[in-house]
């Protein structure tokens, strides 16, 4: 089933998003091997490296679209997201005619100023190294987001992150503010006693 704005479409691009909607995977070749900087990566996003998490950011698209026999693309990973009032740009793929393509992400919230979660980050990685694919490895025309789109996406995900990092990690439970507030009394009256 199409998403709604297909219907907006001309003949010759709803063809194109026919043609990608169909596509459903990505064949990495030997997946195993991109483990290793993924798992880097994960550490360098977590401590907050910036020109580590552009070298592991980069090796990780290097190594798939090699695999493909692709054009590879320059990855530039930048600090503090670009926003608006309403939203924030995550990430963003540049391609010209003629020049090598560019992927900028930022790596940090634009409110908060916080690093990425690491699950959050490496999708949008994939995202948009799936946008250069549409384009350098499957030949379409544009690069629609359809159902095939984020399958694809999801294809590449599980197979260049390692298992233990595909599972969901229990929340943090934060304390309860009531219990702070009884203990503080309790403290309270035990200064009081003595």
């Amino acid at each position: 089933m199409p998403y709604p704005y297909y219907d907006n479409l001309s003949a010759a691009k709803k063809r194109i998003y026919r043609k990608s909607d169909a596509i459903v995977s990505i064949p990495v070749k030997d997946p195993g091997r991109i483990h290793p900087v993924v798992i880097k990566l994960r550490k360098s996003l977590a401590d907050n490296k910036r020109s580590k998490v552009e070298k592991h950011s980069s090796e990780i698209c290097r190594q798939v679209c090699e695999g493909l026999g692709t054009e590879t693309l320059i990855v530039k990973i930048s600090s503090k997201r670009p926003s608006s009032s309403t939203e924030e740009l995550h990430s963003l793929y540049e391609w010209t005619e003629g020049e090598t393509p560019v992927l900028t992400i930022w790596m940090k919230t634009a409110i908060k100023r916080q690093v990425v979660a690491f699950k959050s980050f490496i999708r949008t990685v994939l995202h948009e190294l799936c946008h250069h694919l549409d384009y350098t490895y499957f030949d379409l025309e544009d690069s629609f987001h359809t159902e095939g789109f984020f399958k694809r996406e999801s294809s590449l995900y599980k197979q260049i992150i390692p298992l233990e990092l595909q599972k969901r990690e229990p929340r943090k439970k934060k304390p309860s503010r009531k219990k702070n507030i009884k203990q503080k009394s309790k403290e309270s009256e035990q200064v009081e006693l003595f």
